[in-house]
């Protein structure tokens, strides 16, 4: 598989650092010299100094063998061009682009049509707002992803220390909470490191971990985890950019109780006018004052999402030693990923980090309905589906012939979500999730390629 890659900043960067390791063959074009000698330094890539944008460039990279084509510098412009360009030169290959600008998105119609011919617009931003959501409908998961359309749900949870299920054996989870609700451990994360757990496997004090489940039995098997269900109804969100104003716009209706606070008057105007019920506020986040008079310490939930990382990180960090009950920050460096949790801080988004998610969809061999990154990037979780050629139909979960560290944790057929024990057996058309370390995804894409048509 040829990919070709516009841009080598973060999203660029890591997206190509990632597939290099899985044997793909990745040609990444920067006008920086420096961007590139740094991912030279780092990765088996091919990289072109130019403008991706140049149709010269573009067939010097390859564009009429590729099968992918990423675009994804920090300017939409360059990114639409590009994709222009690539459809131009080769209108079979899949375009994928990173566009953030409302004047832009707004018309995706026309993008994704005969013009740009685009196959996949990612918006970063709408992807966070997305990712802030789904952790409001869990407080206490430290991440929520959905597949089969809503239906299944994979949370990553801190357990209580009090859990009455610490302790207890994978294999003896079920008769432990209820043997009529399906769950399944995907993985422990255990002092940073992750496990793709057996049935022998424990849970012990202070694992996250992450479980599958229907989502219509959600709440009842985290009452049964012994995970407080207190809904999220008093919130802050730092910052009115696009990202606090999709939220707030998100959070516009009788159940919530949200304040907004900006610090520049015309930005403050325009949330005014567009938003109802939501309180704007104008003022400094850093001011211990204003947070103290807008009465910080009742907050369910304080979500920092300015444009300056630094900003959301002191914000956060105030905000919950002033009393409010969890926060969350935006941070775009993945350098200061790693250090969010330890300084007290509940949660982290990453538009670029959300960027690399939806790209990855794309990227696997044949079209994934979804995949994410669980812990980082220390696995994935993937959606395929079972057609009639797969040798799988008919086979018990037992007996699939998948490599060491991937884990089938359910399906969905028809209507009805599946948890499957070792003795259930596929069926055609079944939609299943599977968990795969990092490290084992190009065998089970080799596995599966021919195999499993990936819908």
């Amino acid at each position: 598989m040829r990919i070709i890659i516009i841009g080598a900043g973060e999203v660029g960067f890591h997206i190509a650092q990632r597939l290099a390791v899985e044997n793909k063959e990745v040609v990444i074009i920067d006008k920086s010299a420096e961007a590139l000698r740094k991912i030279a330094e780092t990765s088996d890539v091919q990289t072109i100094r130019g403008s991706g944008s140049s149709p010269e460039v573009l067939e010097e990279a390859g564009i009429m063998d590729a099968d992918i084509f990423l675009a994804v510098t920090d300017s939409d412009e360059i990114n639409l061009i590009a994709c222009f360009f690539a459809n131009m030169l080769n209108e079979k290959v899949t375009k994928l682009a990173r566009i953030r600008s409302g004047m832009y998105t707004n018309y995706k119609h026309l993008l994704t049509g005969e013009g740009a011919g685009i196959t996949k617009i990612i918006n970063p931003d709408e992807e966070v707002v997305n990712s802030v959501l789904r952790l409001m409908s869990v407080p206490g998961a430290v991440e929520i992803n959905e597949f089969a359309n809503g239906k299944i749900r994979l949370i990553g949870i801190n357990l209580p220390e009090d859990s009455p299920v610490v302790g207890v054996k994978l294999m003896e989870l079920r008769q432990k909470i209820g043997d009529e609700f399906g769950i399944v451990i995907a993985a422990l994360v255990r002092d940073g490191e992750l496990i793709i757990p057996s049935g022998l496997n424990t849970i012990q004090k202070d694992d996250v971990v992450y479980f599958v489940c229907d989502i219509r039995e959600q709440e009842e098997i985290l009452e049964r985890l012994g995970v407080p269900s207190k809904p999220v109804r008093e919130v802050m969100i730092i910052g009115g950019g696009n990202i606090g104003y999709k939220l707030a716009k998100a959070l516009d209706n009788k159940y919530y109780h949200t304040r907004l606070l900006e610090n520049r008057q015309k930005r403050c105007e325009f949330l005014s006018e567009r938003l109802d019920r939501p309180i704007v506020l104008m003022g400094d986040s850093t001011d211990q004052d204003i947070l103290r008079e807008e009465n910080i310490q009742d907050m369910d939930m304080v979500i920092a999402v300015t444009g300056d990382e630094e900003t959301n990180i002191l914000t956060c960090l105030l905000a919950k030693s002033l009393g409010a009950k969890s926060t969350v920050t935006r941070v775009n460096n993945f350098g200061y990923m790693p250090l969010i949790e330890p300084i007290g801080i509940d949660y982290v988004v990453c538009p670029r980090q959300s960027a690399i998610n939806s790209l990855l969809h794309f990227i696997r061999r044949g079209k994934i309905i979804s995949t994410v990154s669980i812990k980082g990037e220390a696995a994935e979780a993937l959606e395929v589906i079972a057609h009639e050629d797969s040798p799988i139909i008919g086979k018990k979960v037992m007996d699939l012939a998948f490599p060491k560290g991937c884990l089938v944790l359910c399906f969905q057929r028809g209507d009805e979500v599946v948890i499957p024990r070792g003795d259930t057996v596929i069926e055609q058309q079944d939609r299943l999730i599977i968990i795969s370390a990092r490290n084992n995804i190009p065998k089970l894409e080799k596995a599966l390629t021919t195999k499993v048509e990936f819908f």
